[in-house]
């Protein structure tokens, strides 16, 4: 956790630059070990055993670099694990429809609990490059779409309380259809 940069650093609040194609070996290193950081998050043997908070993703930024690309490492509704790692990531399209989680969301760089409705984007469809510096397209919906937008408000540096209406934290847009994730029936 110590790697982690936390809120406050001017770092978390500047827009990151594109990578260089194709990957350069430092650059695909450096995306290795932030996938086995959040591996290592989840593996209740190895968090404990190094301190580490859970993590479902991680951008660059947030390990001090300022470059366009981050992991996620996840357990989709079925328990199927997702990886996903994103070089230069662009979201080309998105639902009109909004989801937010009830709880709120949480970062590995802010150490204190925020509590607020953040509006995302039901569904997304990404454009990027992996790890071989093949270009991707992939879309994703619900809380998937969800981990991306928060990933990619991170290059932009955006944090994701910024979402969240400063008067009223747990007000939802009026104008765009809007529910939070566990609500939905499943398709």
């Amino acid at each position: 956790m110590d790697d982690i940069i936390r809120e406050g650093h001017p770092i978390l609040r500047s827009v990151t630059e594109p990578v260089q194609l194709p990957l350069q070996d430092a650059d695909r290193e450096a995306l290795q070990c932030m996938m086995q950081f959040l591996k290592n998050s989840q593996d209740p043997e190895a968090s404990a055993k190094h301190k580490l908070r859970s993590g479902i993703g991680l951008s660059a930024n947030q390990i001090g670099l300022q470059q366009r690309m981050f992991v996620m490492y996840l357990k989709d509704d079925k328990g199927k694990i997702v990886e996903h790692t994103w070089v230069n990531p662009k979201i080309i399209s998105h639902s009109l429809a909004m989801v937010y989680l009830p709880e709120s969301e949480g970062c590995l760089s802010v150490d204190r609990p925020v509590h607020g409705f953040v509006p995302r984007y039901e569904t997304v469809k990404v454009k990027g490059y992996d790890l071989n510096g093949k270009e991707i397209v992939l879309k994703f919906k619900g809380y998937q779409a969800i981990v991306i937008q928060h990933e990619m408000d991170h290059l932009d540096g955006i944090m994701f309380y910024d979402r969240i209406n400063q008067e009223n934290p747990f007000k939802l847009p009026q104008d765009v259809e809007i529910r939070s994730l566990y609500d939905q029936k499943a398709n």
